[in-house]
């Protein structure tokens, strides 16, 4: 199933750096120093991406990581209390990310690098477990297979052929 292409251009994304790595090469004249960015960037209400950067300054390596954040921008289903729709564990490499959907009032509980995916995506109310490698790298994109494979309940009801109303209950 195709899903639509998102119009970047026409979101206002505000953007978060997940963490900076300082990497360093050895070479016969002495060390090299480069900056590695994570950065995630979101409009708050459901678009979400996350990117890398690498590059030789850091605010270079940001911009980056925000240019290739944008590049793979998703859609993230939510129901009416700003929760996700039903239970998914998201696998990337070793990590694995437990979202589960949770009532009003609950707010994000959520480590570092899941926190930054899901505020930034317009979840309001999840709890989550960041299971294995607790890697960022791996977690943030462990946290975005998991939002990307969520599916919305019209979604599933329109491939069993129901309604709503008979899927929920």
């Amino acid at each position: 199933m195709a899903k639509a292409k998102i119009d970047v251009n026409s979101l206002e994304l505000k953007e978060r750096v997940v963490t900076i790595k300082r990497v360093t090469k050895v070479v016969k004249g002495g060390r090299n120093f480069r900056f590695s960015a994570l950065v995630v960037v979101g409009d708050e209400n459901g678009h979400v991406g996350a990117g890398l950067g690498k590059a030789a300054e850091i605010p270079d390596a940001i911009r980056k990581a925000i240019e290739d954040a944008k590049k793979n921008i998703i859609y993230v289903p939510r129901d009416k209390n700003d929760s996700l729709p039903h239970e998914f564990i998201g696998e990337f490499g070793s990590s694995r990310v437990l979202l589960k959907p949770a009532p009003e009032g609950t707010g994000v509980i959520a480590g570092g690098p899941v926190r930054a995916v899901l505020e930034l995506a317009g979840v309001r109310n999840v709890r989550t477990k960041s299971l294995g490698s607790n890697n960022k790298r791996n977690v943030v994109n462990a946290t975005m297979e998991g939002l990307k494979n969520i599916k919305d309940p019209s979604e599933v009801a329109k491939l069993r052929g129901k309604t709503v109303e008979e899927l929920l209950g």
